[in-house]
């Protein structure tokens, strides 16, 4: 009685489970992921199929991008609360597909595989001081006062790393310093498609955010945060969300425009990077905007744009008058 499980369309798996959550798919759509609890212990399931190995604790659930891999932070070592000792030698690992490393470590956090499934990357802590990141579960040969996520390059396969250091953010590949500016904060790295270009969301100084790419920080800052940053597909440039205040901006390599929002979503690129759209909210009214031009009309509910293969069309999808419409516009007509 009261076991759990998961249903897709209305299906449910036909194993049962005591408790299941973190729906996690895979890129098309075609696998579906969660993490379960069956008798207190725990694992991860893809399609209904669980993993052969369970564990005490499970955490920090990831899925490869071609939906065969699943990842998780899994506790290898049971402690009591006052085995304090248990826990500083350390009692956490990663496990891809079920299988766990061999090394063991304080904490583990911020998992990433890599495109093709086949390596993971987690930020750990070796002792109550130390932190670095692994990769199948080899630590970096260098440990620092903290360390955020790693990720992987899309193309050469390196790892890069936030890391902490004299007080300061500074960014690592592999172990090794690739900036030489240092920041207060640093997170949220990002590779460019073609995996040639690197960009974080930095603060040069104490409540000053901006993008830096390769190292380089945008001119501009802002007072309350940088959000949602995106390459072009074309890898040439790099779009944000920033916040002031009670209004949002659209920031295009470090330019911004001159409409602000009350609220805006994740920037969107044409294929050739030249002309950049965002849903936008002003004054309860739902629009797009369009290279810094606002679409004419104002919607109860509004959803992403997306770009047309060839870059000269968008399709806009909105509610209005409570009538759902779908609109193929031409780009020209729009920025003109």
């Amino acid at each position: 009685m009261g076991e759990w499980t998961l249903a897709s369309d209305g299906i449910p798996w036909e194993d049962k489970f005591g408790y299941v959550w973190n729906t996690l798919f895979s890129r098309k759509g075609d696998n579906i992921a969660v993490a379960v609890q069956q008798d207190m212990k725990y694992c991860m399931a893809v399609n209904g199929v669980t993993w052969e190995q369970t564990f005490s604790n499970l955490a920090d659930m990831v899925f490869s991008a071609d939906g065969e891999k699943t990842a998780a932070v899994v506790q290898v070592i049971d402690f009591k609360e006052a085995e304090v000792h248990k826990f500083q030698e350390g009692a956490f690992t990663a496990a891809l597909n079920g299988k766990p490393w061999d090394t063991k470590f304080v904490n583990v956090w911020n998992l990433a595989i890599n495109p093709d499934g086949t390596k993971l990357a987690a930020e750990v802590r070796l002792n109550l001081y130390d932190y670095t990141s692994a990769v199948d579960g080899k630590a970096w040969n260098k440990t620092y006062g903290c360390v955020w996520g790693p990720i992987f390059n899309p193309k050469s396969g390196s790892v890069v790393a936030p890391v902490r250091i004299d007080g300061k953010w500074a960014m690592s590949e592999d172990g090794y310093i690739i900036w030489k500016q240092r920041f207060i904060q640093m997170w949220q790295q990002m590779f460019s498609p073609d995996g040639q270009r690197l960009a974080a969301i930095v603060a040069p100084k104490f409540g000053k955010w901006t993008m830096a790419v390769d190292g380089n920080p945008w001119s501009v800052t802002f007072k309350d945060m940088v959000t949602d940053a995106v390459f072009s597909p074309d890898s040439s440039k790099v779009a944000a969300l920033a916040k002031e205040g009670d209004k949002w901006k659209v920031v295009v390599d470090g330019d911004v425009w001159n409409n602000t929002f009350d609220m805006a979503w994740k920037p969107v690129f044409s294929p050739d990077g030249k002309i950049v759209a965002a849903k936008v909210e002003k004054k309860g009214k739902s629009t797009f905007a369009v290279n810094d031009r606002l679409w004419s009309r104002e919607c109860e509910v509004a959803w992403e744009p997306v770009f047309s293969q060839d870059g000269e069309k968008i399709l806009l999808r909105s509610v209005e008058d409570g009538k759902y419409y779908r609109r193929v516009e031409p780009i020209a007509e729009l920025i003109k």
